[in-house]
């Protein structure tokens, strides 16, 4: 019985920053590898395919600026994809051989047995979806078993089964917050709901908003979940060691900061939360970290020209930091981990997501949580966290202070998250992805592989 080929692409997995969806789709390559499966990743990089040095086309897939284009290349690069623009694209493995050294991508490369290049393929894509409205073909020597696209996409493997996650609908239900345009959006979900060999999303309540909004059969779609898996050197490092990290790259004390984690924009409320936070007469400070996306400066204006936010690196009195918002745009993963596992709470009162990982993340490590009483948060945090309308400035502020002020409320959700945790283990994701994979592969995969 041979190993079951199921590839993902690489549409999320940059080597240079994260997303959410990068996450999910680097975990759902480790889960394919624990359930026995073959494993490819299917990236679309500018990279030459087709060099015959396979030495240089190694190089080229970390680092596709090989031989840097002008701006002037680019524009017609992409006025070629309109003109030219193929019914289909071929995939060409990549040769990893050790070459070159990646151990720099380690914490971002997902498991992979093969990794796929086709030129320009997501940019191919887009325009394709917007040109023609249908399916972009992308060819491999040999296809795989099953496709399992990890984001909504208009493309498709010919003689695989084609299987697209949607994460959630926030582009529909929540238009306002996302830079989408919602047409093409709209008609590429209806175009999947139609024609993939399966749907895949994150949540019952994502799940449902699938079969309302496009009329989807539920035996068309499946709810696998998420995992929350923390490597264990990070999860288990010395509280000495946290304490240093704080104290020495952030100059935070331990348990005295609260914590926020996420892009910065509308969908995730930092503009209430900031205000929330001010108004709440906590002096503990507020850290954020989180790149700048869209409306940011919108979300961040209460800090913005005001006297609450500090910048770390120009103080040197821990004291004076006190009673401030505090921004990092980036800390490491290692990093980050600290954070959370040095907050005294987790802040995360977005107003809609898909299944809710940070959430679920600090739960795993222990620190407690407040976060919304919408869309799928409610379903993953239980009954162990502290929920609030994402909306009501009143109940976040009170929230606040409830996790600044009783101790007792504090214990009981550090000790309840790990345990509500553990119902989105990686063997209970590993699990639901077995069941999911089976019906399209003949039930081959079993864990005797």
């Amino acid at each position: 019985m041979h190993k079951p080929r199921i590839y993902i692409d690489g549409f999320n997995l940059s080597l240079e920053q994260g997303t959410g969806v990068a996450t999910y789709a680097r975990n759902l390559s480790f889960a394919l590898r624990d359930i026995g499966a073959e494993v490819g990743v299917l990236y679309g990089t500018s990279a030459p395919t087709t060099s015959s040095n396979s030495m240089m086309r190694e190089i080229a897939f970390f680092d596709p600026r090989i031989s840097e284009p002008s701006q002037l290349s680019q524009i017609l690069k992409i006025f070629r994809h309109m003109l030219t623009l193929p019914f289909s694209e071929i995939a060409h493995e990549v040769p990893i051989t050790g070459r070159v050294i990646r151990d720099n991508f380690r914490s971002r490369l997902p498991y992979f047995d093969h990794i796929w290049n086709a030129q320009d393929l997501f940019e191919k894509e887009s325009l394709y979806r917007v040109l023609f409205g249908g399916r972009m073909n992308v060819h491999f020597r040999e296809p795989p078993d099953i496709m399992h696209w990890t984001y909504p996409m208009a493309i498709h493997v010919p003689k695989a089964k084609n299987i697209y996650t949607l994460h959630d609908l926030v582009p529909l239900r929540l238009p306002y917050t996302t830079l989408d345009n919602k047409r093409h959006y709209f008609k590429l979900i209806q175009r999947l709901t139609e024609k993939a060999d399966h749907l895949v999303t994150v949540s019952e309540s994502s799940k449902r908003d699938i079969m309302s909004l496009f009329d989807v059969p539920e035996e068309r779609i499946t709810n696998t979940y998420q995992a929350v898996d923390i490597p264990s050197v990070y999860r288990n490092k010395a509280i000495s060691d946290v304490k240093s990290d704080l104290e020495g790259t952030f100059g935070l004390s331990y348990k005295n900061y609260f914590l926020f984690f996420g892009a910065i924009e509308p969908k995730k409320n930092v503009g209430r939360l900031i205000e929330a936070y001010l108004a709440s007469g906590v002096t503990d400070p507020l850290v954020i970290v989180g790149k700048k996306a869209w409306k940011s400066n919108t979300e961040l204006q209460l800090i913005s020209e005001g006297e609450h936010v500090r910048f770390l690196l120009s103080q040197k009195n821990v004291q004076e930091r006190r009673s401030c918002v505090f921004h990092f745009e980036y800390a490491t993963h290692s990093m980050l981990i600290s954070l959370i596992r040095g907050a005294k709470a987790v802040l995360f009162p977005s107003l809609y997501e898909g299944f809710g990982l940070p959430a679920l993340e600090a739960m795993s490590l222990g620190t407690p949580v407040l976060t919304s009483n919408t869309a799928s948060l409610p379903e993953v945090v239980g009954n162990a966290a502290l929920q609030i309308d994402p909306y009501d400035i009143r109940a976040l502020i009170e929230g606040i202070r409830a996790l600044n002020n009783d101790a007792d409320l504090l214990g009981r959700l550090a000790e309840a998250g790990p345990i509500r945790a553990q119902e989105f283990s990686p063997e209970r994701y590993q699990a639901r992805l077995l069941k999911l994979y089976s019906k399209h592969q003949n039930n081959v995969i079993s864990r005797s592989q």
